[in-house]
């Protein structure tokens, strides 16, 4: 049997027909939102007092909310990932001159203690011109003036190493050669440990 509301929507409206049944809510039907961050509610139930149909203008803000957030949430890790990257490209950029400068360091105490064991083999063999110039002519002689002369040039050729007053040319560090520059970062990228 229609209701008053039915007859007069209907009589108002040419489009609107009078339901054959009553419906009446069985409080079953509901419909939950998982996932996202909650704003209002997450479950919304058919009900005499309210319907289900009534609530949907309800529903469809709180997927929208969701949606917002989540659309928020998604370009705050971008970007909180493009710090993070920024961050480690700064840190290798940072250890890769201070690679330079241990390497630079490397080499000038490799010249300092070339130059003076230069000096000391110099010593060493100014003693050993002294000691061959009082050996008599023959083999022994002979012998020991092809070693000095053999390291009078091992001599020259590292006080020409010691005495290279140049910068030296930093070689392409490796990715391990990095790591104790950048303080437990790791050099294949942000991301990586």
């Amino acid at each position: 049997m229609p209701t008053e509301k039915e007859l007069a929507e209907a009589k108002k409206y040419s489009w609107v027909k009078i339901p054959r049944f009553d419906y009446t809510p069985s409080e079953r039907l509901r419909l939950v939102l998982s996932g996202g961050q909650p704003h209002r509610a997450s479950e919304w139930a058919d009900s005499a007092e309210r319907p289900l149909e009534e609530q949907l203008p309800e529903i469809v803000q709180e997927i929208g909310l969701r949606g917002e957030a989540a659309e928020r949430r998604r370009l705050a890790d971008l970007e909180a990932e493009r710090q993070k990257r920024l961050r480690w490209e700064a840190a290798m950029a940072q250890a890769r001159e201070e690679y330079a400068e241990a390497y630079r360091i490397r080499e000038l105490e490799s010249r300092e203690a070339a130059w003076r064991r230069a000096n000391h083999l110099g010593e060493y063999l100014d003693a050993a011109r002294a000691h061959a110039g009082s050996l008599p002519p023959g083999p022994v002689k002979a012998q020991a003036d092809a070693w000095i002369d053999w390291a009078t040039r091992h001599v020259a050729q590292l006080q020409l190493m010691a005495q290279r007053l140049q910068l030296p040319a930093i070689p392409e560090p490796r990715p391990d050669d990095l790591k104790p520059f950048l303080r437990g970062q790791s050099p294949y990228g942000p991301n990586l440990y």
